[in-house]
C-alpha cells in the first residue's frame, strides 16, 4: 500500500509590512482596536510588479530545498488560488514554466480558503492510484488587489502569501507509516452569497458599471461567516479524530487556516486544547486565503513545534461554502 507523505514544506511572505495604522487610520480604526477584532497586528502585501505565481515560485522553491528533491522529479503542479494571475491559463502552468519543468500535469483548484486541503486530497488521490510519484501543492493568494480601502469587513484582514508542500508515495512497511492518514472535504454552496466577489465572471461580466460599483472587490458578511466557520469546523475536526480512533488531546500540533484570530480562539476553547498546540501566524501576516494553512504549516514544522511521529490536524474553511480536515502522521 502507498502512503503519501508530506517530504518539504516552504512559505514566501512579500516584503511590504502593512502596519493595523496604514489600513484602519481612514476607517476611523485605532491600531489597537483593529488588533481587538482581528487579532491581527500586520500583514504582507506583494509589490506592484508580483503576481500570485510569483509568490508560488519561491514557497515552492524552499518546499523542494527542505525535500532535498530537484525540480526534475516532479510529477505534478496543484496550485490552489483565488487570486490567479489570469483567468487563463492556470496559475499553475505559469509555475510549471517559472520552474523549469515542462510537460508535467499542471492545474488550478478554486476552493476559496479550503483550497489548500482541497488540492492536497486531489495531490494524494493521483499518488496513490499510482500516476504520479511526486507532487508539488502550493497555495498563493495576493488579494490585496481585491479589496476595497473603505471596507472594514475586509481590508483590515486580508494580506498576501504563499505556502508549499511536496508529497511523495512511499511504500508502507509493518509499522504505522508516516503521512497523510486521510483528508475529508465539504461545501455547501446554499451559502455562496458569504464572501465573493461578484463581478468578473460569466454570471456578471466585466463592464464600466461593475468597475465604478466597486463589484470587482471582495465582500464578506463577517459575522454570519464567523458562526458558521466556527460550528463547521469544530464538527468536522470532531467527525475525522473519531473517524481514525484519536482524541483530539492526542493531537500534537493543530494547523489551522488563520481567518481571524477570534476564529482560532473560539476553537481552542471549544475543542479544549491548549493554545500553544494550535499553529498561529495570524498576528505576523493576517488572512492570507488558501495559502494561510501552508504557511501556518511551515511555520510550526521550522520552530519545532512538529516532530517525526506526530500527529498533527489540519482544518480549514473558506468562501463557497467550503470546509476540510485532514489528519497526518508526520
Amino acid at each position: 500500500m502507498i502512503r503519501t507523505k508530506i517530504i518539504g514544506t516552504g512559505s514566501y511572505l512579500p516584503e511590504r509590512v502593512v502596519s493595523n495604522h496604514e489600513v484602519g487610520a481612514s476607517l476611523g480604526f485605532e491600531p489597537s482596536a483593529v488588533f481587538r477584532l482581528t487579532g491581527i497586528e500586520e500583514r504582507r502585501w506583494a509589490a506592484p510588479s508580483q503576481a500570485s505565481s510569483d509568490l508560488a515560485v519561491e514557497a515552492a522553491r524552499q518546499a523542494l530545498e527542505a525535500a532535498g528533491l530537484p525540480v526534475s522529479e516532479l510529477g505534478a503542479i496543484v496550485l490552489s488560488t483565488t487570486s490567479p494571475d489570469t483567468a487563463f491559463p492556470s496559475t499553475a502552468c505559469h509555475v510549471q514554466r517559472m520552474l523549469g519543468c515542462v510537460t508535467i500535469p499542471a492545474f488550478d483548484v478554486a476552493a476559496s480558503c479550503s483550497g489548500f486541503l482541497y488540492g492536497l486530497s486531489m495531490a494524494d488521490a493521483m499518488i496513490r492510484s499510482g500516476q504520479i510519484k511526486t507532487c508539488l501543492v502550493v497555495a498563493a493568494e495576493v488579494k490585496s488587489r481585491f479589496l476595497d480601502p473603505a471596507d472594514s469587513d475586509t481590508v483590515l484582514l486580508f494580506g498576501d502569501g504563499a505556502g508549499a508542500v511536496v508529497l511523495r508515495g512511499e511504500q508502507e512497511t509493518g509499522q504505522p507509516g508516516q503521512g497523510l492518514l486521510g483528508i475529508r472535504l465539504h461545501a455547501d454552496g446554499s451559502q455562496h452569497g458569504l464572501i465573493t466577489i461578484p463581478a468578473g465572471g460569466s454570471r456578471m461580466p466585466t463592464t464600466i458599471g461593475t468597475v465604478e460599483a466597486k463589484h470587482h472587490t471582495l465582500r464578506m458578511q463577517g459575522a454570519p461567516l464567523f458562526r458558521l466557520a466556527v460550528k463547521r469546523l469544530e464538527q468536522a475536526i470532531l467527525e475525522i479524530v473519531k473517524e481514525f480512533g484519536v482524541e483530539v488531546q492526542d493531537l500534537a500540533q493543530l494547523v489551522l487556516h488563520q481567518a481571524n484570530g477570534r476564529i482560532l480562539h473560539q476553537l481552542t476553547k471549544r475543542l479544549g486544547v491548549l493554545p500553544d498546540r494550535v499553529s498561529s501566524v495570524i498576528g505576523r501576516y493576517g488572512n492570507t486565503s488558501s495559502a494561510s494553512l501552508p504557511i501556518a504549516l511551515d511555520y510550526a514544522v521550522r520552530s519545532g513545534k512538529i516532530l517525526p511521529h506526530d500527529i498533527v490536524l489540519l482544518g480549514s474553511f473558506g468562501g463557497g461554502v467550503t470546509w476540510a480536515t485532514g489528519l497526518v502522521r508526520w
